[in-house]
């Protein structure tokens, strides 16, 4: 397949949680108008260190979090360069490219604070996820706390997921993104009444646009610009993800999350 040809199609994959992919189709559809070509968003299948259409940079642009990022640059660098990421409306964000990681229980249950979580079961969504799993260890680590504060641990394989087995009553506690979180308390209004935060983690970088560099620089550039300038269709999309903005971000800025990157064994 030529460069050429290409540029005649963009192939976009979201590596992020699903509730969000509505915006992600949005964004590519705005992409698609603006530059006059074909876009194809599809949800990921494997994990991006996993990938082999990433690894064979058969994939043009990626919403991707932070955390394999990072780790994917060091073992393919010079492949993926960040575009934006979205800034949020809510002011916790500050009006910046941030995000935290709410640690949830269930409303009913009688923890309060987060040393309550001592000897709980705990449920991630992968082993790969910053807001999921990395930051609690991270904090965990910093703190001190003995390597069997976990009283079980349960993999999920997604944020909503973990969010409904803590509901169930199926873990005790799960840090879920704070943005993917909100969604869902948008979409499932009744949740608010069936969880609580009890910790939050963070901020940090917020999960970027990237594209591979293998795309002209020209049209690269193009892409951004687009971006930080949003037409009207794609701002009303922004307004109901609750998104104000997109803010150029630079990949040395999450080179922050490969010093929370620590290994922590239940």
């Amino acid at each position: 397949m030529t460069i050429y040809k290409r540029y005649k199609r963009l192939e976009i994959t979201s590596y992020l949680a699903p509730n969000w992919f509505g915006f992600y189709q949005a964004i590519a559809a705005y992409l698609g108008r603006v530059l006059k070509l074909e876009v194809q968003l599809q949800q990921g299948e494997y994990d991006p260190l996993e990938d082999p259409l990433l690894f064979q940079d058969q994939i043009d642009l990626a919403f991707i979090c932070g955390l394999p990022l990072i780790r994917y640059s060091q073992i393919v660098s010079n492949q993926l360069q960040t575009l934006v990421a979205p800034v949020m409306q809510s002011s916790r964000y500050s009006n910046r490219p941030v995000y935290y990681a709410d640690v949830i229980v269930n409303a009913n249950s009688n923890i309060k604070k987060f040393t309550d979580l001592a000897g709980k079961t705990f449920c991630y969504n992968d082993l790969g996820s910053n807001s999921g799993y990395n930051l609690l260890c991270h904090k965990l680590i910093k703190e001190r706390y003995p390597e069997n504060f976990f009283g079980k641990t349960l993999q999920s394989g997604s944020h909503q997921r973990s969010i409904r087995w803590v509901v169930e009553g199926l873990a005790d506690y799960a840090a879920i993104d704070s943005v993917v979180l909100e969604q869902e308390l948008k979409d499932f209004p009744e949740l608010s009444q069936q969880l609580r935060v009890v910790e939050v983690l963070g901020p940090c970088p917020m999960p970027p646009l990237v594209v591979a560099q293998h795309l002209n620089i020209s049209l690269i550039q193009q892409m951004q610009l687009a971006l930080l300038q949003p037409d009207a269709e794609l701002q009303r999309v922004m307004e109901q993800f609750g998104v104000r903005r997109f803010a150029a971000v630079e990949l040395k800025t999450y080179q922050i999350l490969h010093h929370t990157i620590l290994n922590f064994r239940f």
